[in-house]
């Protein structure tokens, strides 16, 4: 509702800008507009909006921007090493706890479990996502689509 307490409102009046309404409301607001000065000024300020945004154009960035992934030769190798690194320390880690509940139940500790249980949730929620990716590699539609 518009300030003055009559019925027409922004929604109602962007409807009617936009041909959204029935014959029959659309009437009834285009003849409210010929006697309110408040709702016309709201019809202007809102028909002024549409045409901007309907005109603004935008330059979008070539492919290449887009791209994340290291570009460089040794970008690319320290980005692999770092991969590789936080990889081999997971599984180390996995690895040296599991050998330390195995080899020596007394100094199994409240923090060992911890430390085991959260990266094999996190390892699990990755090995999923690496399943599911590569179930669907051949059939995703999106395959070939880059930011």
């Amino acid at each position: 509702m518009t300030g003055d307490g009559h019925e027409f409102d922004e929604v109602l009046i962007s409807g009617y800008l936009d041909g959204e309404l029935t014959q029959q409301d659309a009437q009834r607001v285009r003849l409210h507009l010929e006697d309110c000065a408040g709702c016309r000024r709201i019809a202007d300020d809102l028909r002024t909006m549409k045409e901007a945004t309907l005109t603004t154009r935008f330059r979008v960035p070539e492919d290449t921007q887009w791209d994340e992934r290291p570009r460089g030769a040794v970008s690319r190798i320290l980005h692999d090493a770092g991969l590789l690194i936080l990889a081999a320390w997971v599984v180390g880690i996995a690895a040296y706890l599991v050998w330390g509940i195995a080899s020596d139940a007394e100094s199994f500790t409240f923090e060992n479990v911890l430390v085991f249980g959260l990266l094999l949730a996190f390892g699990l929620v990755v090995l999923s996502a690496l399943v599911d990716r590569l179930r669907v590699r051949e059939s995703d539609p999106y395959r070939k689509v880059r930011k």
